[in-house]
This record gives structure tokens, C-alpha cells and sequence, in this order.
């Protein structure tokens, strides 16, 4: 099994460093093959919007800088993992970034799913997303926001599994790792 993890957190802040540490350790354990990509470390532009990917080169990105790999991976994967600092109730810029870049993986075509519209699935397999975000004190609404905001990602690119934790960067080292398993264990990462 190939998991992809897409890791936002900032390596110089050194309370929650060891959040990415405990997660790959514990997909190693579970025999996962895992890849990793510092977003912090990518040059990835925005999103021009120019539909380039759907309309000139279907399925890829006419704009081609390190998104490109990320894309190409993202969809050969069984799980995608987003590591976060949730600001204001959603993702940091970096993986926003890569979000938006990924629209090539779905069909320039709609569908309806009950009482919505969404993209129709370009491929027959997608992977199962679990997000993890990092926040330092509880925060009800932004917690609320960021889990929404999770959900509709993975009904966006199709996830068969979704999974959304919050970590606060005071817990123990042993909860965090509870909490990473209970995850894995919820969008099938046995």
C-alpha cells in the first residue's frame, strides 16, 4: 500500500515536529510504503485558473513546476495524508496550494450526487484522504470549520474513506500516537 503524505508543518517549530515523526513511523510499522513532500521546500505557484488541464492538456497542468510530481503521485496512491496548522479554521496556504493544483484529476465534466454538482471522477480508483490538523488550544468553531472543510475535499476528489484529527501541540507524544492510530485504523489504514 502507497501513502502519500503532504506535510505543511513548519520544521522550525519545534513542538510539533515529532506529530510528522510518530505518523510515518507508525505507517512504516504497519508495512506502508510512504512518500513524503515538504511543502515548505516546493516552489508551487497558485492555481491560474485557466483550465488548461481540462481543456489543452487533459489531466495535466500546463503550468509545470513541482505540482506536477505531487499530482502524478496523489493519484497513484492509496492514502493521501495532509499534515496542517489549522489557521482560522482551515488549511495553511501551502496545501491549499496543492489542493487547487490537483483539479487536473477530476473530469472537466459535472454529475449530480444527491442535491449537489460535483466533477466527475476522471479516473476509476481514488485514494483515501485523511487530514490531520494542528492547533495550540481547542477551538470549537475552528475545529468545526476545519472538518467541514475536510469532508468536502474528500467528496471532491472522490475519497472512498475520509478521516479529519485535530492534535493540540501540548499532548503527550503518546497521545498523539493514539490518536494516529485511531485514524489509520478508521479510513483503512490497517
Amino acid at each position: 500500500m502507497k501513502a502519500l503524505i503532504l506535510n505543511a508543518l513548519k520544521r522550525e517549530q519545534s513542538s510539533i515536529e515529532h506529530i510528522y515523526k510518530i505518523l510515518a513511523n507508525e505507517l512504516k510499522d504497519r508495512g506502508w510504503k510512504s512518500e513524503t513532500f515538504m511543502l515548505q521546500d516546493i516552489d508551487i505557484s497558485s492555481c491560474k485558473g485557466c483550465f488548461g488541464c481540462w481543456t489543452v492538456t487533459p489531466g495535466i497542468c500546463v503550468n509545470e513546476d513541482e505540482s506536477s510530481q505531487i499530482i502524478a503521485k496523489f493519484i497513484h496512491s492509496d492514502l493521501i495524508i495532509s499534515l496542517t496548522k489549522v489557521t482560522f479554521g482551515g488549511y495553511s496556504s501551502e496545501l491549499k496550494k496543492v489542493f487547487d493544483r490537483t483539479i487536473p484529476i477530476l473530469s472537466p465534466f459535472f454529475m449530480k450526487a444527491g442535491n449537489e454538482t460535483r466533477h466527475k471522477p476522471r479516473y476509476k480508483k481514488y485514494p483515501n484522504l485523511a487530514t490531520i490538523g494542528v492547533m495550540i488550544h481547542p477551538d470549537d468553531e475552528s475545529e468545526y470549520i476545519f472538518k467541514t472543510l475536510a469532508k468536502r475535499i474528500a467528496l471532491h476528489f472522490h475519497a472512498p474513506q475520509q478521516g479529519t484529527l485535530i492534535i493540540f501541540s501540548g499532548q503527550s507524544k503518546e497521545k498523539i500516537h493514539e490518536k494516529i492510530k485511531t485514524l489509520l485504523r478508521t479510513i483503512g489504514g490497517e
